[in-house]
Protein backbone atom coordinates (compact mmCIF):
# COMPACT_ATOMS: atom_id res chain seq x y z
CA UNK A 1 0.00 0.00 0.00
CA UNK A 2 2.69 2.53 0.52
CA UNK A 3 4.90 2.11 -2.21
CA UNK A 4 1.64 2.51 -4.34
CA UNK A 5 0.68 5.62 -2.57
CA UNK A 6 4.29 6.00 -3.33
CA UNK A 7 4.55 5.48 -6.63
CA UNK A 8 1.26 7.72 -7.54
CA UNK A 9 2.73 10.85 -6.08
CA UNK A 10 5.85 10.44 -7.63
CA UNK A 11 3.82 10.42 -10.98
CA UNK A 12 2.22 13.24 -10.35
CA UNK A 13 5.17 15.21 -9.53
CA UNK A 14 5.99 17.93 -12.97
CA UNK A 15 9.56 19.20 -13.57
CA UNK A 16 9.29 23.05 -13.82
CA UNK A 17 11.77 24.26 -15.92
CA UNK A 18 14.21 27.21 -14.12
CA UNK A 19 13.41 30.46 -15.60
CA UNK A 20 16.63 32.99 -16.38
CA UNK A 21 15.08 36.12 -17.09
CA UNK A 22 18.70 37.70 -16.96
CA UNK A 23 19.93 35.79 -19.98
CA UNK A 24 16.59 36.54 -21.99
CA UNK A 25 17.15 40.35 -21.04
CA UNK A 26 21.37 40.60 -21.49
CA UNK A 27 20.34 38.65 -24.96
CA UNK A 28 17.72 40.85 -26.24
CA UNK A 29 20.59 43.90 -25.21
CA UNK A 30 23.28 41.93 -27.50
CA UNK A 31 20.61 41.70 -30.15
CA UNK A 32 19.76 45.36 -29.99
CA UNK A 33 23.15 46.94 -29.84
CA UNK A 34 24.26 44.72 -32.75
CA UNK A 35 21.19 45.49 -34.99
CA UNK A 36 22.62 49.00 -34.43
CA UNK A 37 25.86 47.92 -35.54
CA UNK A 38 25.00 46.69 -38.75
CA UNK A 39 22.35 49.38 -39.52
CA UNK A 40 25.33 51.75 -39.30
CA UNK A 41 27.49 49.99 -41.41
CA UNK A 42 25.17 49.63 -43.92
CA UNK A 43 23.51 53.13 -43.88
CA UNK A 44 26.46 55.51 -42.82
CA UNK A 45 28.23 56.96 -45.57
CA UNK A 46 31.07 57.60 -44.17
CA UNK A 47 32.45 54.33 -44.59
CA UNK A 48 32.70 54.34 -47.97
CA UNK A 49 32.48 50.83 -48.88
CA UNK A 50 33.05 51.48 -52.29
CA UNK A 51 36.41 53.01 -51.74
CA UNK A 52 37.50 50.00 -49.65
CA UNK A 53 36.84 47.58 -52.21
CA UNK A 54 38.55 49.88 -54.50
CA UNK A 55 41.80 49.23 -52.71
CA UNK A 56 40.97 45.71 -51.20
CA UNK A 57 42.94 43.87 -54.08
CA UNK A 58 45.51 46.31 -55.36
CA UNK A 59 49.05 45.02 -55.68
CA UNK A 60 50.21 47.49 -52.98
CA UNK A 61 47.83 46.01 -50.84
CA UNK A 62 48.35 42.62 -51.50
CA UNK A 63 52.29 42.90 -51.42
CA UNK A 64 51.73 44.41 -47.57
CA UNK A 65 50.11 41.39 -46.60
CA UNK A 66 52.78 39.22 -47.84
CA UNK A 67 55.56 41.34 -46.38
CA UNK A 68 53.69 40.77 -42.98
CA UNK A 69 53.15 37.14 -43.20
CA UNK A 70 56.47 36.90 -44.35
CA UNK A 71 57.47 39.15 -40.65
CA UNK A 72 55.52 36.89 -38.73
CA UNK A 73 56.81 33.49 -39.86
CA UNK A 74 60.39 34.12 -39.87
CA UNK A 75 60.22 35.76 -36.67
CA UNK A 76 58.04 33.51 -35.38
CA UNK A 77 60.81 30.83 -36.72
CA UNK A 78 63.58 32.56 -34.63
CA UNK A 79 61.28 32.93 -31.77
CA UNK A 80 60.60 29.64 -31.36
CA UNK A 81 64.09 28.21 -32.33
CA UNK A 82 65.83 30.69 -29.59
CA UNK A 83 63.00 30.30 -26.81
CA UNK A 84 63.75 26.17 -26.56
CA UNK A 85 67.36 26.97 -26.73
CA UNK A 86 66.80 29.65 -24.04
CA UNK A 87 64.60 26.99 -22.10
CA UNK A 88 67.30 24.26 -22.02
CA UNK A 89 70.18 26.94 -20.88
CA UNK A 90 67.73 28.35 -18.48
CA UNK A 91 67.29 24.76 -16.69
CA UNK A 92 70.78 23.93 -16.99
CA UNK A 93 72.90 23.22 -14.06
CA UNK A 94 75.65 25.32 -15.67
CA UNK A 95 75.80 28.86 -13.98
CA UNK A 96 77.09 30.39 -16.96
CA UNK A 97 74.60 29.23 -19.02
CA UNK A 98 71.31 29.68 -17.15
CA UNK A 99 72.49 32.92 -16.02
CA UNK A 100 73.41 34.32 -19.32
CA UNK A 101 69.88 32.62 -20.13
CA UNK A 102 67.90 34.71 -17.53
CA UNK A 103 70.14 38.04 -18.24
CA UNK A 104 68.41 37.29 -22.02
CA UNK A 105 65.07 37.39 -21.31
CA UNK A 106 65.72 40.16 -18.64
CA UNK A 107 66.69 42.22 -21.29
CA UNK A 108 64.45 42.00 -24.35
CA UNK A 109 61.04 41.51 -21.76
CA UNK A 110 62.45 44.85 -20.15
CA UNK A 111 62.51 46.97 -23.12
CA UNK A 112 59.86 47.80 -25.64
CA UNK A 113 59.97 46.44 -29.32
CA UNK A 114 59.65 49.31 -30.74
CA UNK A 115 62.64 50.37 -29.37
CA UNK A 116 64.58 47.51 -30.54
CA UNK A 117 63.32 47.68 -33.93
CA UNK A 118 65.03 51.20 -34.20
CA UNK A 119 68.24 49.95 -32.36
CA UNK A 120 68.24 47.34 -34.79
CA UNK A 121 67.84 49.60 -37.77
CA UNK A 122 70.34 52.05 -36.99
CA UNK A 123 73.00 49.42 -35.60
CA UNK A 124 75.35 51.08 -38.02
CA UNK A 125 75.65 53.89 -35.33
CA UNK A 126 77.39 51.34 -32.92
CA UNK A 127 78.74 49.27 -35.63
CA UNK A 128 79.81 50.17 -39.29
CA UNK A 129 80.92 47.62 -40.20
CA UNK A 130 80.00 43.82 -39.31
CA UNK A 131 83.47 41.09 -39.54
CA UNK A 132 84.05 37.21 -39.11
CA UNK A 133 87.51 36.86 -37.63
CA UNK A 134 88.86 35.60 -34.43
CA UNK A 135 87.67 37.15 -31.18
CA UNK A 136 89.78 40.08 -30.13
CA UNK A 137 92.38 38.97 -33.16
CA UNK A 138 92.10 39.16 -37.06
CA UNK A 139 89.32 39.45 -39.18
CA UNK A 140 88.57 37.27 -42.31
CA UNK A 141 85.44 39.24 -43.95
CA UNK A 142 83.59 42.08 -42.86
CA UNK A 143 80.87 44.04 -45.07
CA UNK A 144 79.07 47.29 -44.33
CA UNK A 145 76.50 46.81 -41.84
CA UNK A 146 73.67 49.08 -43.70
CA UNK A 147 74.18 46.96 -46.40
CA UNK A 148 73.48 43.43 -44.37
CA UNK A 149 70.76 44.43 -42.38
CA UNK A 150 67.99 46.02 -44.25
CA UNK A 151 64.95 47.95 -42.69
CA UNK A 152 62.95 44.15 -43.95
CA UNK A 153 66.39 42.53 -41.74
CA UNK A 154 66.34 44.73 -38.87
CA UNK A 155 62.40 44.81 -38.50
CA UNK A 156 62.76 40.89 -38.48
CA UNK A 157 65.73 40.37 -36.19
CA UNK A 158 64.09 42.55 -33.52
CA UNK A 159 60.61 41.02 -33.85
CA UNK A 160 62.29 37.34 -33.49
CA UNK A 161 65.14 37.96 -30.69
CA UNK A 162 62.09 39.56 -28.93
CA UNK A 163 59.63 37.12 -29.11
CA UNK A 164 62.34 34.31 -27.79
CA UNK A 165 62.35 35.77 -24.81
CA UNK A 166 58.82 35.40 -23.90
CA UNK A 167 59.00 31.76 -25.90
CA UNK A 168 61.87 30.87 -23.89
CA UNK A 169 59.37 31.07 -20.71
CA UNK A 170 56.83 29.27 -22.31
CA UNK A 171 58.50 26.23 -23.14
CA UNK A 172 60.05 26.05 -19.57
CA UNK A 173 56.59 26.29 -17.95
CA UNK A 174 55.85 23.38 -20.77
CA UNK A 175 58.97 21.29 -19.92
CA UNK A 176 58.20 21.65 -15.86
CA UNK A 177 54.63 20.74 -16.42
CA UNK A 178 55.94 16.98 -17.50
CA UNK A 179 56.60 15.02 -14.47
CA UNK A 180 59.93 14.34 -13.24
CA UNK A 181 59.67 10.70 -13.58
CA UNK A 182 59.26 10.44 -16.96
CA UNK A 183 62.72 12.00 -17.41
CA UNK A 184 64.28 9.89 -14.42
CA UNK A 185 63.16 6.51 -15.97
CA UNK A 186 64.33 7.37 -19.50
CA UNK A 187 68.02 8.43 -17.28
CA UNK A 188 67.81 4.51 -16.06
CA UNK A 189 67.31 3.24 -19.26
CA UNK A 190 70.47 4.84 -20.76
CA UNK A 191 69.18 7.60 -22.49
CA UNK A 192 71.40 10.64 -22.73
CA UNK A 193 69.70 14.49 -21.87
CA UNK A 194 69.75 15.59 -24.92
CA UNK A 195 67.37 12.33 -26.31
CA UNK A 196 65.38 12.66 -22.82
CA UNK A 197 64.67 16.25 -23.79
CA UNK A 198 64.08 15.62 -27.82
CA UNK A 199 62.03 12.01 -27.02
CA UNK A 200 60.55 12.00 -23.70
CA UNK A 201 59.64 15.70 -22.19
CA UNK A 202 59.09 18.16 -25.34
CA UNK A 203 56.91 15.80 -27.01
CA UNK A 204 54.86 15.92 -23.31
CA UNK A 205 55.23 19.68 -23.44
CA UNK A 206 53.88 20.15 -26.75
CA UNK A 207 50.37 19.85 -24.88
CA UNK A 208 51.21 23.24 -22.78
CA UNK A 209 53.16 24.54 -24.83
CA UNK A 210 50.90 25.20 -28.20
CA UNK A 211 48.24 27.01 -26.83
CA UNK A 212 50.12 30.25 -25.87
CA UNK A 213 52.31 29.62 -29.01
CA UNK A 214 49.60 29.75 -30.86
CA UNK A 215 48.48 33.38 -29.20
CA UNK A 216 51.87 34.47 -29.53
CA UNK A 217 51.68 33.58 -33.14
CA UNK A 218 48.09 35.28 -33.99
CA UNK A 219 50.03 38.55 -31.85
CA UNK A 220 53.04 38.54 -33.90
CA UNK A 221 51.13 39.15 -36.58
CA UNK A 222 49.71 41.94 -35.55
CA UNK A 223 52.93 43.34 -33.39
CA UNK A 224 54.64 43.24 -37.16
CA UNK A 225 52.61 46.17 -37.70
CA UNK A 226 54.99 47.90 -35.53
CA UNK A 227 57.88 47.86 -38.35
CA UNK A 228 56.36 50.52 -40.34
CA UNK A 229 57.89 53.01 -37.84
CA UNK A 230 61.33 52.12 -40.28
CA UNK A 231 59.21 52.20 -43.46
CA UNK A 232 58.76 48.36 -44.05
CA UNK A 233 56.20 48.50 -46.43
CA UNK A 234 54.06 45.65 -44.80
CA UNK A 235 50.26 45.73 -44.51
CA UNK A 236 49.63 48.71 -41.97
CA UNK A 237 52.38 51.20 -43.76
CA UNK A 238 50.84 50.34 -47.62
CA UNK A 239 47.49 51.57 -45.98
CA UNK A 240 49.08 54.83 -44.66
CA UNK A 241 50.77 55.19 -48.06
CA UNK A 242 46.76 54.86 -49.31
CA UNK A 243 45.65 57.13 -46.92
CA UNK A 244 49.03 59.86 -47.17
CA UNK A 245 47.13 59.97 -51.14
CA UNK A 246 43.33 60.20 -50.69
CA UNK A 247 42.99 61.42 -47.17
CA UNK A 248 40.48 59.02 -46.62
CA UNK A 249 41.48 57.81 -42.86
CA UNK A 250 39.10 55.69 -41.18
CA UNK A 251 37.67 53.51 -44.60
CA UNK A 252 41.24 52.23 -44.88
CA UNK A 253 42.35 51.58 -41.57
CA UNK A 254 38.92 49.67 -41.66
CA UNK A 255 39.85 47.76 -44.90
CA UNK A 256 43.36 47.02 -43.59
CA UNK A 257 41.74 45.59 -40.11
CA UNK A 258 39.31 43.39 -42.31
CA UNK A 259 42.77 41.90 -43.97
CA UNK A 260 44.16 41.25 -40.44
CA UNK A 261 40.78 39.74 -39.07
CA UNK A 262 40.84 37.73 -41.88
CA UNK A 263 44.42 36.28 -41.26
CA UNK A 264 44.03 35.91 -37.56
CA UNK A 265 41.11 33.66 -37.95
CA UNK A 266 43.16 31.28 -40.69
CA UNK A 267 45.50 31.00 -37.74
CA UNK A 268 42.74 30.54 -35.15
CA UNK A 269 41.16 27.92 -36.86
CA UNK A 270 44.66 26.51 -37.70
CA UNK A 271 45.60 26.59 -33.62
CA UNK A 272 42.44 24.58 -33.15
CA UNK A 273 43.54 21.49 -34.89
CA UNK A 274 46.93 21.40 -33.81
CA UNK A 275 45.76 21.97 -30.50
CA UNK A 276 43.43 19.31 -30.91
CA UNK A 277 46.26 16.83 -32.20
CA UNK A 278 48.42 17.09 -29.38
CA UNK A 279 45.26 16.82 -26.83
CA UNK A 280 44.63 13.03 -28.03
CA UNK A 281 45.03 10.55 -25.69
CA UNK A 282 44.22 13.08 -22.63
CA UNK A 283 41.01 13.15 -19.87
CA UNK A 284 40.80 17.05 -20.71
CA UNK A 285 40.53 16.89 -24.21
CA UNK A 286 39.24 19.90 -26.68
CA UNK A 287 35.80 20.32 -28.34
CA UNK A 288 35.94 17.88 -31.57
CA UNK A 289 33.97 21.66 -33.42
CA UNK A 290 35.31 24.51 -34.27
CA UNK A 291 32.72 27.47 -33.40
CA UNK A 292 31.15 27.52 -36.84
CA UNK A 293 30.73 23.88 -36.48
CA UNK A 294 28.78 24.06 -33.29
CA UNK A 295 27.05 26.97 -34.44
CA UNK A 296 26.17 24.99 -37.46
CA UNK A 297 24.84 22.26 -34.80
CA UNK A 298 22.92 24.42 -32.75
CA UNK A 299 20.83 25.53 -35.57
CA UNK A 300 20.34 22.17 -37.42
CA UNK A 301 20.56 19.66 -34.70
CA UNK A 302 19.37 16.72 -36.74
CA UNK A 303 22.56 16.85 -39.26
CA UNK A 304 24.77 17.33 -36.56
CA UNK A 305 23.92 14.25 -34.86
CA UNK A 306 24.61 12.00 -37.51
CA UNK A 307 28.38 13.76 -37.73
CA UNK A 308 29.06 13.34 -33.77
CA UNK A 309 28.15 9.65 -34.16
CA UNK A 310 30.53 9.34 -37.22
CA UNK A 311 33.32 11.30 -35.34
CA UNK A 312 33.52 10.15 -31.70
CA UNK A 313 34.91 12.83 -29.15
CA UNK A 314 38.76 12.77 -28.88
CA UNK A 315 40.15 10.47 -26.06
CA UNK A 316 36.75 8.33 -25.99
CA UNK A 317 36.13 4.88 -27.93
CA UNK A 318 33.61 4.51 -30.12
CA UNK A 319 31.85 1.29 -29.62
Amino acid sequence: MTSEGTTGAAEELTAVPVRHPGRWVSALIVLVLVAMVIDSFFTNPKYQWHVQWQYFFTHAILHGTLITLQLTVSAMVIGVVGGILLAVMRLSPNPVLSTTSWFYIWLFRGTPVLVQIVIWFNLSYLEPRLAIGIPFGPTFASADTNSLISALTAGILALGLNEAAYMAEIVRAGILSVDEGQSEAAAALGMGRTLVMRRIVLPQAMRVIIPPTGNETISMLKTSSLVAFIAVPELFQQGQNIINRTYITIPILIMVSIWYLAMTSVLTVGQFYIERHFSRGTSRALPTKTMPERIWAALWPRHSRVEDEADPPAGTVSP
